[in-house]
């Protein structure tokens, strides 16, 4: 019995190596199931649309400064007087020419009527006549130009008053009572405080991303604010590579001058990091088709990162038991 033993042994092992491998079991899922939508962010600031220096454009001496920093003043307001007596005594002088210059040339005109009743009499000479022409016209001349001096006189002496353009934030004041303010002399600095945007440097890559989010936040340090796209730069930043995007707040504006950043989810479905396998020097993924394992490439997939992959709706993707897998090799789905 001893001796039959060994005899058996070796004839059952070659029947048990013939045996073919069952397939490896997996476990898949439908792409809707495990894609997910990434949210990306940019570095970001809102922005006052207008950030406005205001200078004198007379010379006079300031009078009284109505707003000082960190005050808000409507649209309109009086921010700063100047000194209006000698540009009220050039006004009055500039009336004064005016008021002659229109005498003198209504006397020309009465002149030249009743000298043109005299030459239909044959009693004034065509020559004379034309000299009396030409004295209106001087005349007239004069008074437009009268008038012109009048009317600059006029609007400096409105330059004595400087106004907010729009509803403006004080953020720096330079103006002091009783000091002379020369033309060009810079006075206040201010920001818009009603028309304000982030201003965004998005990596060129995400640009396609951002413009098809359903929604964009702006977070920083005075919240969270919903914001919408306006426009997108052509250009790119050559220092930053990145491209400049401006955004409007829907709603209550941030503060001009706080930084945060943008965040939106990516419209895009992608796949999982840890769904992304290498074969070779390949990144790809497994899906069944057929009961067989597929490998399909993704170009532009990375190590540690989702890749977005459209090409892979409506397929299965394998989520367990696909490491050792090969591509055409036969699979059994998990129960």
């Amino acid at each position: 019995m001893r001796r039959i033993l060994p005899f058996l042994v070796l004839v059952a092992l070659p029947a048990l190596a013939q045996q073919p491998a069952a397939p490896p079991a997996v476990s898949a899922k439908s792409f809707g199931e495990v894609a997910l939508h990434p949210e990306r962010e940019a570095p970001a600031s809102a922005v006052s649309l207008n950030e406005s220096r205001l200078s004198a454009e007379v010379s006079a001496t300031v009078q009284e400064v109505a707003f000082d920093v960190g005050q808000v003043a409507p649209k309109g307001a009086v921010l700063i007087r100047l000194e209006t007596r000698d540009h009220e005594l050039a006004l009055a002088k500039a009336q004064a020419s005016l008021d002659s210059s229109r005498a003198r040339a209504r006397l020309a005109e009465q002149q030249l009527n009743r000298a043109r009743e005299l030459a239909k009499q044959n009693f004034y000479s065509a020559e004379a006549l034309s000299q009396k022409e030409t004295e209106l016209a001087v005349h007239q001349a004069q008074v437009k130009l009268d008038a012109a001096q009048r009317a600059q006189a006029q609007r400096n002496l409105e330059k004595c008053t400087l106004r907010a353009p729009f509803q403006a934030i004080v953020r720096s004041r330079q103006a002091q009572v009783g000091e002379l303010a020369a033309p060009g002399t810079p006075l206040m600095t201010l920001s818009d405080a009603a028309h304000i945007e982030i201003a965004a440097q998005v990596p060129p890559r995400d640009i396609a991303s951002l413009q098809g989010a359903t929604a964009v936040r702006f977070t920083g340090s005075g919240g969270e604010h919903a914001v919408k796209l306006l426009r997108v730069s052509p250009a790119i930043s050559r220092e930053a590579r990145s491209v400049e995007v401006r955004l409007a707040f829907d709603g209550k504006p941030a503060a001009p001058g706080a930084d945060g950043r943008i965040l939106w989810r990516d419209p895009q479905p992608h796949l999982p990091a840890e769904l992304v396998s290498k074969r070779g020097t390949v990144f790809g993924v497994f899906i069944l088709e057929s009961g067989k394992a597929r490998f399909v490439a993704l170009p532009g997939a990375q190590e540690g990162r989702p890749v977005a992959a459209p090409m892979l709706a409506d397929r299965m993707i394998f989520v367990d038991g696909r490491h050792g897998l090969a591509d055409g090799q036969a699979v059994q789905l998990k129960k």
